[in-house]
């Protein structure tokens, strides 16, 4: 019998969340994500020091002041670490534009903008990138831009049916729907312990924007991202793509098992789904009356700028020493 993981790749492409080259190369993904939280954590391990070490000095030509420097080392670095992720997985990489810059459209198209040309003059072609955004009404803005210069986004923190389908109008690559923190929130509302897979806020959530898609056809990829347990994950079998965590990745790998497919085409086409549009002012009413998603965005917008601000911190005491 096959593990679970074999099985689950039958049916999604599966993504590594993590920036450590080793948890990629075991669990053998097509594509690999990361966050300032994940880039934060491997920059700190002994075995890529040569690697911080190589991005702090190209972030030292060319720069001004101290301020740049620490800017420019930010990006450069975790271009450094899609570089080599690049060089594992046979896809693509998704690069974060900083969470600060969430509701600045301007601010995020000139750093988009950026990272891809950081990535083009090393050789990469900008189709094997995804610019992460978050999932803000300027960053879905940001990303229509984007992808009128043929460069592909991967909206995050997305908690929402507005959010799914702002991103669809606008022609969004990828979402990154967040599975596990819309469980962490109705189990803390409800007072629930847990709740069945098939039941679980985060599945249904995801289940409805991939069947959303597929009725009308939008093109846009669906990732279910942010995992709290194997059984959300092998819900939604059959997602365009779920990122897992390298702990995830080994209790599927673990696991035996099989894994029926539970999201397609052909059982969206047998849903009654109502087509809707929203312009900014239906978009953000619509995604003010969803107190969780309100609350899940707004939270990780903060927790993701706090973790930013943790790698500057670290990247001026590196560049003290270097």
């Amino acid at each position: 019998m096959s593990d679970l993981l074999s099985e689950l790749k039958k049916h999604s492409l599966i993504v590594a969340d993590t920036g450590d080259f080793g948890s990629i190369k075991k669990y053998q993904p097509r594509d690999a994500t990361t966050n300032p939280s994940l880039l934060l954590k491997a920059a700190q391990m002994p075995e890529y020091k040569e690697l911080v070490v190589k991005a702090l000095n190209l972030a030292k030509e060319g720069s001004k002041s101290p301020k740049e420097t620490v800017s420019k080392a930010m990006d450069l670095l975790a271009i450094e670490f899609g570089k080599e992720i690049l060089k594992i997985v046979p896809n693509r990489v998704s690069t974060e534009v900083d969470a600060r810059l969430s509701f600045d459209t301007h601010a995020t198209l000139a750093k988009a903008r950026f990272l891809i040309a950081e990535y083009e003059k090393a050789g990469v072609s900008r189709d094997r990138i995804l610019i992460k955004i978050a999932s803000t009404w300027e960053g879905i803005c940001a990303a229509g831009e984007l992808k009128k210069e043929g460069i592909k986004c991967n909206l995050t923190l997305l908690f929402s049916f507005a959010q799914a389908v702002a991103c669809a109008e606008a022609g969004v690559q990828l979402i990154s729907p967040f599975v596990g923190r819309i469980l962490d929130w109705h189990k803390k509302s409800s007072g629930k312990e847990g709740y069945a897979p098939a039941e679980d806020p985060g599945v249904v959530s995801v289940t409805t924007i991939y069947n959303y898609y597929k009725t009308f056809g939008y093109k846009t990829e669906v990732m279910g991202a942010s995992f709290r347990n194997i059984g959300e994950i092998t819900e939604l079998a059959g997602c365009d793509l779920l990122t897992i965590s390298p702990n995830l990745l080994e209790d599927l790998q673990k696991t035996e098992g099989e894994v029926p497919r539970k999201l397609s085409p052909e059982s969206a086409a047998k849903q009654k789904l109502e087509k809707i549009s929203l312009d900014e002012k239906a978009f953000r009413w619509m995604l003010n009356e969803d107190q969780m998603s309100t609350e899940k965005l707004s939270d990780g917008i903060r927790v993701f700028a706090a973790d930013s601000r943790k790698l500057e911190k670290y990247i001026e005491e590196k560049l003290a020493a270097v």
